[in-house]
């Protein structure tokens, strides 16, 4: 049974949420400002985390930064704020969706399953699902990249989006691609979610010095290719 974890300081919210993710049989924790957010998080190890953004104490903002500092668990901000700026906050402190308030909870039930499909290992998948090209090792199940002797470790999105392109060199994807096949449902955002997650994914790739790269193919979209600097 997977485990979630749900902080948001509005009771009603939490509950509504909580009752509907019960009926998805997944274990639900439940914390109402950041610092009980985080020690729910150290003692429990949950498979998901959904953070308001506005939450007394700790922000869930700072609450995604701290985790990310120890896990690539699957991390969903929600907020009433509908600034763009601050949806691009979330996805580079390593977010792997955003929801507006006010919002449905079928839909982000939905959301959740959407993220669990893709990293969450079932048993009629392969032992080994990795994808190799160049130096590169793509790894889904464990979110990580390798590149020669060198473990990069990715969010969900940064996996999926890697392991496509791995899959495909010299493909071109458009940020129309990208979102339906790595987000896998109408996202109700803008073509930035991508720009925001090829941004912090060559961030983490540059780490390693790799004679490949993502590039931009201007007016269409992004490949993987031997050329980095075209």
């Amino acid at each position: 049974m997977a485990k979630i974890l749900i902080a948001d300081d509005n009771v009603e919210i939490t509950k509504i949420l909580s009752d509907y993710a019960r009926k998805e049989r997944y274990d639900v924790l439940v914390a109402h400002n950041g610092e009980e957010a985080l020690r729910i998080f150290a003692a429990e190890s949950p498979d998901l985390v959904l953070l308001d953004v506005m939450m007394p104490l700790l922000d869930g903002f700072s609450v995604g930064r701290e985790i990310r500092k120890t896990s690539m668990v699957p991390i969903i901000f929600i907020t009433a704020r509908s600034e763009d700026y601050e949806r691009i906050m979330g996805l580079d402190i390593g977010g792997d969706d955003y929801i507006l308030k006010p919002f449905s909870a079928a839909e982000v039930m939905a959301r959740i399953r959407a993220i669990f499909r893709r990293t969450l290992p079932t048993s009629s998948e392969k032992a080994d699902s990795s994808v190799r090209w160049s130096n590169l090792t793509v790894i889904p199940e464990r979110n990580m990249a390798i590149i020669d002797d060198r473990e990069i470790a990715l969010t969900g999105k940064e996996v999926e989006i890697l392991y496509l392109m791995a899959s495909n060199p010299g493909k071109v994807y458009t940020r129309e691609m990208l979102l339906d096949q790595v987000w896998g449902y109408e996202y109700f955002g803008d073509s930035r979610t991508v720009d925001s997650h090829i941004k912090r994914l060559r961030q983490k790739l540059a780490e390693a010095d790799p004679p490949w790269g993502i590039v931009t193919v201007r007016g269409r979209g992004y490949m993987l290719s031997l050329d980095k600097d075209s």
